[in-house]
């Protein structure tokens, strides 16, 4: 996975893209495939998104990849989603590492086998001094669950109620060292939030291309950013004439 640069007729690349990953289960189906079979499919799209992004000068790319929700979902697909997760770290780490690409995990690790959480642990900390670009993998997360935990920690703290303001509840945020994201992209056409990156997206640019995830090419993240490129973003202001 050499990550080049190119970033050649892409005006205002977002230092940040977040990405739900939709549309796997039905990108199985319109192929007579096993849901599973989307998902082992998505992944693989995983690295043609990482490189691309990389090329591009994306600083920072977060993956909706496993909510805290969706554990209500059939057991053998939840367990072919941990096998896969245990897969692309076993296969691409030593690459992305080599690659300079450094890999963060928000939400919660307890739920996973001991073996799993080991290694997520060990792949963050083999690639938490590299630069080059940052993977932020949201896996057993829910943007709900995650203002809950702040808030409990802020009150095991003691926090002072008058200094707490949105600087101070960032900083109690899994999130607390990543910039807000620029971009979020949906995937499959579906409109919704998801309870994703609730806090942090407030004055994010949304766009819900209709091409199932698998299939979101580079071509494809290239017109969300072309299209992210003439939004004029405010964030609740008004620009001077």
């Amino acid at each position: 996975m050499a990550f080049e640069d190119s970033t050649q007729n892409v005006p205002d690349v977002p230092r940040h893209i977040a990405i739900i990953m939709d549309g796997n289960g039905r990108w199985a189906k319109a192929r007579g495939l096993p849901r599973i079979a989307g998902h082992q499919a998505g992944t693989e799209n995983l690295r043609t998104i990482i490189r691309a992004s990389a090329k591009l000068g994306i600083q920072y790319l977060t993956f909706y990849a496993f909510s805290t929700e969706n554990w209500s979902r059939p057991k053998a697909e939840v367990t072919g989603l941990m096998r896969i997760l245990s897969d692309v770290i076993d296969r691409e780490m030593a690459e992305l590492h080599k690659e300079g690409a450094r890999l963060v995990h928000i939400g919660h690790l307890d739920g996973l086998s001991q073996a799993l959480q080991d290694k997520v642990r060990q792949a963050m900390d083999l690639t938490k001094d590299n630069q080059r670009i940052t993977i932020v993998l949201a896996f057993n997360y829910g943007g709900r669950d995650e203002i809950i935990h702040a808030i409990k920690r802020m009150l095991a703290d003691q926090i002072d109620p008058d200094a707490v303001d949105e600087a101070l509840v960032g900083n109690y945020m899994f999130t607390s060292e990543i910039p807000d994201p620029d971009l979020v992209i949906r995937t499959s056409g579906e409109q919704r939030t998801s309870n994703f990156l609730t806090w942090q997206s407030v004055y994010s640019e949304w766009y819900f291309p209709q091409v199932y995830w698998p299939d979101f090419s580079e071509e494809e993240l290239r017109k969300a950013i072309e299209v992210y490129a003439q939004r004029d973003r405010r964030f609740g202001g008004l620009k001077e004439a």
